[in-house]
């Protein structure tokens, strides 16, 4: 599992036209699923995002989790994480789970931080083409993988 993981003072969602989630302060997701992804890097994955200390506390560092400031996630589908160009310049995307597998763990991982953060998960729609806009906070940008 690849994760791009961007600290934002808010984020949506947009499919067609509509918003799909939104969330205020916290962190912007694009996860994508590799072939050999099993639960235990779901649920590591899961956990790190909820954990991740990259909200600044009272002095200034960066000590606090998405948790501790109350924040919520907005959770991206985003399989060209694993797009490689070892060969040429048009991406290959075999890393990449299936769909089918990769829809299923990219819904379980919403379920799980959902049940961990009630009300503050925000999801686009799996392999919809989708609109994303953000509102960068510092910058901080992560990319978090196992």
């Amino acid at each position: 599992m690849r994760a791009v993981v961007q600290r934002v003072s808010e984020a949506s969602v947009t499919v067609d036209g509509k918003i799909t989630g939104s969330i205020r302060e916290g962190l912007l997701v694009l996860i994508a699923v590799h072939r050999e992804d099993t639960d235990d890097q779901l649920r590591w994955m899961a956990e790190k995002l909820r954990k991740l200390r990259i909200f600044e506390d009272e002095d200034g560092k960066m000590n606090r989790s998405v948790e501790d400031v109350g924040g919520g996630i907005l959770l991206v589908s985003q399989f060209t994480l694993y797009g490689e160009l070892k060969k040429g310049t048009r991406p290959s995307f075999t890393g990449s789970a299936g769909p089918e597998k990769a829809e299923q763990m990219y819904d379980r991982l919403a379920d799980l931080l959902k049940e961990s953060l009630p009300g503050k998960v925000g999801t686009g729609i799996f392999a919809a083409k989708m609109e994303v806009s953000l509102v960068n906070d510092g910058p901080v940008t992560i990319i978090v993988e196992r």
